[in-house]
Order: C-alpha cells, then structure tokens, then sequence
C-alpha cells in the first residue's frame, strides 16, 4: 500500500491503525466475543462514529490488513515485469504472505478466528472478494473484456492456498504444492481443449 504523503492523511492512517492496534489487543486479553465497539472506541480514544468510519464492522477491525492483502494479490498481476509468468508472480507473493501469517507470533489471531464463527464467516466473504479482484486483474491482464471461468477458478485457487498453507505443518511446502496444482490447471486453461 502507499504510504499517505499529505499531513491529513497521515493522521487518519495512524487513528485507523491505532483503532486496529487496540481493538486486537483488547480481543487478545479477553477475547473477540467479550469485547464490545464501545470499549474498542473508549480504549483508542476515539468516538464510535471514528471507529465505524474506519472500519464497517467489529470484524473488520480483526481484518485490518484486508485491503493489503487484496492490493498484494492484484499487485502480483499488474506490477509484474513484462516477461514475468503470471502463475510463478503469485506464487512468490502467496509465499510471503502465508510466512508471515504462519509466524508463531500470529498463531494467537488466527487461534481467534478459527474459534469464532462470526469471524470465520466474514473471512470466507472476504476471501471471496479477494478472488472477484484478482479474477478481473487476470482478466484484464489477458486482455479480456471480461472475466472466464477459468480466471476465476485460479483466482479461487490462489486466495484458498492462503487458508490451506497456513495451517499445515511446513507452510512454505504447502504453497510450492498447492502452486504446482494452480500451475498445471493454468496450463491446460491457457492451452484450451
């Protein structure tokens, strides 16, 4: 993401990051279902108003790095160099991410999530928006006016890797096969029948 350049921006960034950082330390000690937008607000000094004009919802405040991650996966397709195969530029970028979210230290947030079935339902809706992005940088970046099917297949593929790599015991072997079956699949798309 870019980093906001002018003074109005950049005091807005370090209210929504500051709204973030505490509502998750606040889920952290006593957890998502304890833990009510009036705290979050009242602990981040800020009004509610503040906190739901940064964030739509309490789980969005536990997926503040949303917009970063899809900006990461349609990065990968549009901000490549021009010789660069498409499948290997994600790969290297779903690589990345799932190392820093299979970190120890994020294994707590995630513990969370994968507890809470409200946070788990926002995810799945998230990461099905992530796919309807990255479907239409494929698209576009093939040229066409519209999304196939197999572009969002393979936009599927991709943001689900995420979920499967994370929690496997070697996320970093996970990715690489999860990529070869994304890999192959792409292959005969691009070849047709």
């Amino acid at each position: 993401m870019t980093v906001p350049t002018g003074r109005r921006e950049r005091k807005k960034a370090a209210t929504r990051q500051n709204i973030a950082d505490t509502a998750l330390r606040l889920f952290l000690e006593r957890g998502y279902d304890a833990v009510g937008i009036r705290e979050v607000a009242a602990e981040a000094d800020v009004a509610v108003t503040t906190l739901f004009s940064h964030f739509a919802s309490k789980e969005a405040l536990m997926f503040e790095q949303d917009t970063n991650f899809e900006h990461r996966l349609t990065q990968a397709v549009t901000g490549r160099a021009p010789h660069e195969p498409l499948i290997p530029a994600l790969h290297h970028e779903m690589r990345d991410m799932v190392r820093h979210c299979a970190a120890d230290s994020a294994a707590p947030i995630w513990r969370m999530i994968d507890d809470s079935p409200d946070l788990r339902e926002y995810e799945e809706l998230m990461k099905l928006r992530h796919a309807g992005s990255l479907a239409a940088a494929i698209a576009a970046d093939l040229g066409l006016s519209q999304t196939t099917t197999a572009c969002r297949a393979i936009a599927r593929f991709v943001v689900d890797a995420h979920s499967l790599a994370r929690v496997a015991a070697d996320p970093d072997a996970a990715v690489d096969e999860i990529f070869r079956m994304i890999d192959a699949a792409w292959e005969v798309s691009v070849a047709g029948p």
